[in-house]
């Protein structure tokens, strides 16, 4: 039977399965080969994700002979919202962001052993455009400040790769590699957070290199039905 492959986020987890979204491209690659289970929730925060994750992983990994393979769990862009700007409610402090990466992965481990936990951190901020795509802006709002800033993601990505060296689990840097790919900041992003055609791809790219590290790809996993023409 077809391994899992659960996708854990905010809204760039969300937005994954729109056209030529990174998780659209997972389930393409592995079609035949693993289900992809999409479990997105935009505006989220790690905080708001530990109030829903016993109801939103309920009944997946129920069937024995379909595991789950490996979750991506991918938090921190709302965590990094800056406490004084006008999307301040979503911010998490750095420390209670780590103790409550720390406790999803904890609550994957409990219910699916075998499965292996991908953090992934939050992407990089192009902060002109998000002071003009700014989320849940007040009208009265007359600062001119985005609400995120590049170095807080950035702070907020190595808070990231901190919890999941001491998981033992690997880690995805988009924020670092995003940043590698030239005038990143319009080529990769939207809006300033969310990714853009070439983002996804960046990404797609990075969870299917891990993945295959692990020996999960369309070459060591079996087809689940033979070829048509085999049946012929």
């Amino acid at each position: 039977m077809r391994p899992k492959l659960v996708l854990f986020g905010d809204s760039i987890t969300e937005y994954s399965f729109d056209e030529g979204g990174w998780g659209a491209s997972l389930a393409n690659h592995f079609t035949r080969r693993a289900d992809v289970i999409l479990r997105g929730y935009s505006g989220y925060t790690t905080r708001f994700a530990l109030k829903i994750i016993e109801k939103t992983m309920e009944g997946i990994g129920s069937d024995e002979k379909s595991p789950v393979a490996a979750v991506m769990v991918f938090f921190g862009a709302n965590d990094a919202a800056l406490p004084d700007r006008h999307n301040g409610f979503l911010h998490v402090p750095l420390a209670e962001y780590q103790q409550n990466l720390k406790s999803i992965y904890a609550y994957i481990k409990k219910i699916w052993p075998s499965a292996v936990v991908i953090f992934i951190t939050p992407p990089p901020i192009y902060e002109e455009a998000r002071i003009k795509n700014a989320w849940l802006l007040p009208e009265e709002d007359t600062s001119g400040l985005p609400e995120r800033t590049n170095e807080a993601a950035g702070e907020f990505a190595k808070a990231c790769i901190t919890i999941a060296k001491e998981c033992s689990s690997p880690v995805i840097d988009i924020w670092s590699k995003m940043q590698q790919v030239p005038d990143w900041e319009k080529s990769t992003l939207s809006d300033g957070l969310h990714l853009a055609a070439l983002g996804n791809k960046v990404l797609f790219e990075e969870v299917l290199r891990e993945l295959k590290a692990l020996g999960l790809s369309d070459e060591t996993l079996p087809a689940d039905a033979p070829p048509v023409e085999s049946l012929l």
